[in-house]
């Protein structure tokens, strides 16, 4: 047998012309992996593309050998929706698993994935150069461990369909196929069943009985996008003046728009909508639509499992007909963890809502190899345990375990299972998450277990314990730490010098079984995690997450506090984030202690301007939550909060004393209703307008607005 590595380049041409035929004819993606030395793999496909009618192909690599046109790989998002003839993944340049997740679903039938990648045996090995982002200050990328890269490998010598050429074997022997080629059944209106299902549930949305919302979910490659600007296309041409698209990504939204665009003649296509005969389809971001309400008919939330689920609630209870999509196994969000969160919104205020999944692929036939690799790889369909494995899971009975990650890669069913409950739990889980959980340097993974079942997981990072010279730089800024959230932003944004320089440990993330959540198994587990954290010395344990009061709620029954609120939204959760920390030395409770004492300082102020959009039940309970800072008002400041409350005199003579009191009403038990305490941080922490404030409660104008705000007073004079 001779060696490939002589083989002319014709005869792999031959070989791949018949593999790429033998794939169309079954309605699938051809695959080849083309494992050996990296020039060798290059040079390859430089001398066989020239031979297929490639003319959208997109080159993930550093550089695109001369002789092939491409698409930059720049473009690489963008390709969301879109449809390719051919992805040629450098692997040798790195790894992207975010990227990779993005742009195979936009290869088509009979299109060509060709993989250039080291022998499997040898790939865990590779200096990849993604370790540079796994890398934590002092870690260097060469001390990264290849367990993904393993899990890779493993993933693709498993899959049949995959073809792996390697560069010292001999060719197979591949017979070509016969029969007639795969053609995708449409309907005449040109979709599929599933489409014309979903274009006919949306028109229902928009013309039936108001506030009966659809959830639509799909796989990639079913047309979603497509059916979603289909039936746009169809509203306008029955009379619709508006219909509003939100996403958490322009660029995601562009097969939408253009499939509206076809269906409307004349129509003008931009990058930010579709405007035909006066009539319009606009994008708007989630945050700018929240911010302003625009108006429309319908509302088209796309991707919206990487949307906050506070912000789709914000959004459901405005817009009365509204379409949530998104895709169920997808770098963007994943749709399973999105509609387990969501529906139990969804019951309680519209529970006429619908559901519809497509299910039929568009750009391929069912069984495709490239859709089963690509889940393998990146865990798209990694599921938690089944409720009936853990149902009788209690604290009682599960046992606390921290997991070898080497172990971890041999043992499927639980990696699928811890996977599985972070998708579910994060509305940001991504496939880089995967590499995070199996290559990150300072990470450690815990699990509860119930009957050999994973039922609960929580990701927990190494932070802090940096030399005094960086910590220092850390708190002037000219020093990044990469890998050191918690540290270097209590020592950059809260002003204290001193975090980098203790031992830290933060919760990346952490998860209950969905069947076992309310019963005790997340703080069990944070116990195991505290009593290991004391154990090898660290200062402190901290999270930093969307703060929600039922996070708050969560983390202070687990011991943690906040010591930091986020000034901004951020653009990813729409919500601000909070730090919370547990002191586990005595350096640790000095370090906690001021940062409380601070923030409880601050927090008055800053709602004055940076935070004078946080929600008033979150306010409230971060006060609650939080050391007594004010100094004890003057006799002249109860004088005055008392003529203010006896109605004796008007609110803005008394501020100061209105000002000085409220931290401490809201900080002690003093008698008031959760509007009353809205009221208080709205007027006199917030500073909102008098107009705003009794449209937000529901008062007929100024005077009853003041009015409601002297009975706050009168309630607190009577309980301090």
């Amino acid at each position: 047998m001779s060696s490939s590595s002589a083989t002319h380049p014709a005869a792999y041409a031959s070989l791949l012309h018949t593999i790429q035929a033998d794939a169309a004819r079954n309605g699938h993606r051809a695959a080849v992996a083309l494992c050996g030395e990296h020039a060798w793999g290059v040079s390859l496909v430089q001398a066989l593309l020239p031979s297929f009618s490639l003319p959208r192909l997109l080159w993930l690599g550093d550089t695109l050998p001369a002789g092939i046109a491409a698409l930059p790989q720049e473009e690489s998002r963008r390709q969301l929706g879109q449809e390719l003839d051919a992805l040629v993944l450098d692997a040798y340049a790195g790894f992207d698993a975010e990227t990779f997740g993005a742009v195979v679903g936009a290869l088509r039938a009979g299109g060509l994935f060709l993989l250039l990648a080291p022998e499997p045996q040898q790939w865990r090995d590779y200096a990849d150069p993604e370790h540079a982002r796994l890398a934590v200050t002092p870690c260097e990328a060469g001390a990264i461990s290849g367990r993904f890269l393993q899990h890779l490998s493993t993933a693709l010598l498993a899959c049949e369909g995959i073809t792996v050429l390697r560069q010292d074997e001999a060719l197979p022997a591949c017979a070509p196929g016969h029969g007639e080629a795969w053609r995708q059944p449409l309907g005449e209106d040109g979709m599929t069943a599933g489409q014309h299902a979903a274009v006919e549930a949306i028109d229902r949305v928009a013309h039936g009985h108001r506030r009966r919302p659809l959830v639509m979910t799909s796989d990639r490659g079913r047309g979603k996008s497509a059916a979603l600007g289909i039936a746009a296309a169809r509203l306008l041409l029955a009379g619709s003046r508006r219909i509003l698209v939100t996403a958490p990504r322009l660029a995601a939204l562009e097969q939408l728009f253009a499939h509206a665009a076809q269906r409307l003649p004349g129509a003008e296509l931009s990058r930010g909508g579709v405007q035909w005969q006066g009539r319009r389809i606009d994008f708007v971001p989630p945050d700018a639509l929240l911010g302003n309400l625009p108006e429309g008919e319908l509302l088209l939330v796309d991707e919206a499992a990487a949307i906050p689920t506070p912000m789709l609630e914000r959004m459901l209870a405005h817009y009365a007909r509204i379409v949530f999509a998104s895709t169920i196994h997808g770098y963007e969000g994943t749709g399973r963890g999105f509609a387990l969160r969501f529906q139990r919104v969804l019951d309680e205020r519209t529970p006429g809502w619908h559901a519809l999944r497509l299910q039929q692929p568009v750009r391929w036939a069912e069984g495709d190899p490239l859709e089963r690799f690509s889940f393998r790889a990146l865990l798209l369909d990694a599921e938690p345990a089944a409720d009936a494995a853990v149902a009788a899971a209690a604290p009682g009975n599960c046992r606390y375990e921290q997991l070898d990650r080497d172990l971890l890669l041999d043992d499927a069913r639980s990696l699928n299972e811890l996977f599985g409950l972070l998708v579910l739990a994060h509305y940001r889980t991504s496939p880089n998450d995967l590499r995070h959980l199996l290559d990150g340097p300072n990470v450690r993974v815990c699990v509860l277990r119930h009957g050999g079942h994973v039922a609960a997981t929580a990701l927990v990072a190494r932070e802090g314990g940096l030399p005094p010279q960086l910590a220092q730089a850390i708190y002037e800024g000219r020093r990044r730490a990469h890998g050191h959230l918690l540290p270097q932003t209590l020592a950059v944004h809260a002003g204290f010098a001193e975090a980098p320089l203790l031992q830290a440990e933060r919760i990346i993330r952490i998860a209950v079984h969905p069947a076992l959540q309310g019963r005790g198994l997340g703080r069990l587990l944070m116990r195991h995690i505290e009593e290991q954290a004391k154990q090898a010395g660290v200062d402190y344990l901290g999270a930093s997450f969307g703060a929600t009061e039922e996070l708050l709620g969560f983390w202070h029954r687990c011991g943690q506090l906040p010591v930091r609120v986020g000034l901004s939204r951020e653009a990813s959760s729409g919500t601000h984030s909070v730090m919370v920390m547990q002191p586990l030395s005595p350096a640790g409770a000095a370090l906690f202690a001021a940062l409380q004492v601070r923030l409880a300082e601050q927090l008055p102020l800053l709602l004055a301007e940076p935070l004078a959009d946080l929600d008033a039940a979150l306010a409230a309970a971060l006060f609650r939550l939080l050391p007594l800072a004010s100094p004890p008002l003057g006799e002249r400041d109860w004088q005055d909060v008392r003529s203010f409350a006896g109605t004796l005199r008007g609110f803005e003579v008394c501020l100061l004393a209105l000002w000085r009191l409220a931290p401490q009403a809201l900080a002690a038990e003093s008698g008031l209703t959760a509007t009353q305490r809205a009221l208080l941080i709205e007027k006199v922490l917030q500073r909102r307008d008098w107009k705003a404030l009794a449209e937000a409660h529901g008062l007929s104008g100024r005077a009853e607005a003041v009015a409601a705000l002297r009975g706050v007073y009168r309630t607190i004079l009577e309980h301090v």
